[in-house]
């Protein structure tokens, strides 16, 4: 459909820094293959020619500790269901969450090897937390003033510096203005340089949309105005928070992108580094069998209507989109009915 290919058009990365939805350049994984998508209907975004490769760098192989830092004003409520999206990556057991699962969903991504042939590590936790209330860099922040605000947490010391194992996210409120938020990024990932923290560190930064572009950054749980008359409209959060529930996709985008290219000479397709185009990038909008084409593909809704595509731990349920599946050169999630 037009108004959607315009939509992801307008909305998915950026030079130098990769970044996820609203797409900010245009949708090179899928609009640029669509002319070359496979005969196959099994597989949503599948091509024979998307030519993703290893390029020899490292891949997060070793346990992830994940160090969060909370920009501006965040409720608990927010703050515990995004925990619990990130821990229900390494639920342990089906009785946590079952079947289709964020487990299952991060099994694609595990799927990515580094030279040595070591997997993209299943464990993943929640190694620290800081909170920065009073806005130390501002309420208008740059790219590079986001390395600061991370520096700050590890001059405060509580984070450990974790070049080995860590990866830092910076989650910025609504009430945050980001460089290129809303009008080209809704989150992306690269390192941090020595010169501003210090050390070399895995990042990713991702805003909350729910004031500024829910319509951007939150889709399909809110659409803009010129498709309120036509399309399909609206759907309903699985979690009651559109802003949230939207970041929630985000940032899956970019732990899957930090984790197989953290430091941008692993895995993507194209000849740029500065411009990937990477595994989740391939699957942009992409959420359900039959995606594609300005659908989101089958998901599932509950009895009070919210939509969803997979379950996590205490009953939590997320919509989250789908990975490049090496394997099946193709994207894919746990809840393909193929």
């Amino acid at each position: 459909m037009f108004w959607f290919q315009f939509f992801l058009l307008f909305l998915c990365s950026s030079p130098l820094l990769h970044a996820a939805t609203p797409q900010s350049q245009p949708f090179t994984a899928v609009g640029s293959y669509a002319g070359a998508v496979s005969d196959s209907k099994r597989f949503e975004g599948s091509s024979n020619i998307v030519n993703l490769r290893y390029h020899m760098g490292p891949v997060l192989s070793s346990p992830i500790n994940i160090y969060i830092v909370w920009y501006g004003n965040w409720t608990a409520t927010q703050q515990l269901l995004i925990k619990d999206f990130i821990l229900s990556i390494s639920a342990s057991s089906p009785r946590v969450a079952p079947s289709p699962s964020v487990v299952e969903w991060w099994s694609t991504v595990s799927l990515y090897t580094d030279q040595t042939g070591a997997n993209i590590s299943r464990s993943v936790v929640i190694a620290g937390e800081y909170s920065d209330r009073e806005y130390s860099q501002g309420a208008s922040l740059t790219r590079l003033s986001i390395q600061q605000v991370i520096a700050n947490a590890v001059r405060s010391k509580p984070f450990a510096v974790d070049h080995k194992k860590g990866i830092y996210l910076v989650l910025t409120s609504t009430d945050v203005a980001v460089q290129d938020f809303c009008r080209a990024v809704c989150g992306f990932h690269y390192f941090t340089f020595p010169s501003m923290v210090g050390y070399t560190l895995p990042y990713a930064w991702i805003g909350n949309s729910g004031k500024q572009c829910p319509e951007i950054c939150a889709y399909p749980f809110a659409v803009p105005e010129y498709m309120t008359g036509g399309g399909p409209g609206k759907l309903k959060p699985p979690n009651g928070d559109v802003g949230i529930d939207g970041m929630i996709s985000v940032i899956g985008h970019e732990l899957a992108e930090l984790s197989s290219n953290p430091l941008v000479n692993a895995w993507y397709a194209g000849e740029d580094p500065t411009a990937p185009t990477e595994i989740a990038d391939l699957c942009e909008g992409l959420y359900g069998t039959g995606g594609g084409g300005g659908y989101i593909g089958q998901v599932i809704k509950d009895g009070g209507g919210r939509t969803y595509n997979m379950n996590g731990r205490r009953g939590r349920k997320f919509l989250v989109q789908w990975i490049w599946n090496p394997l099946i050169k193709a994207c894919s999630g746990p809840n393909s009915l193929d």
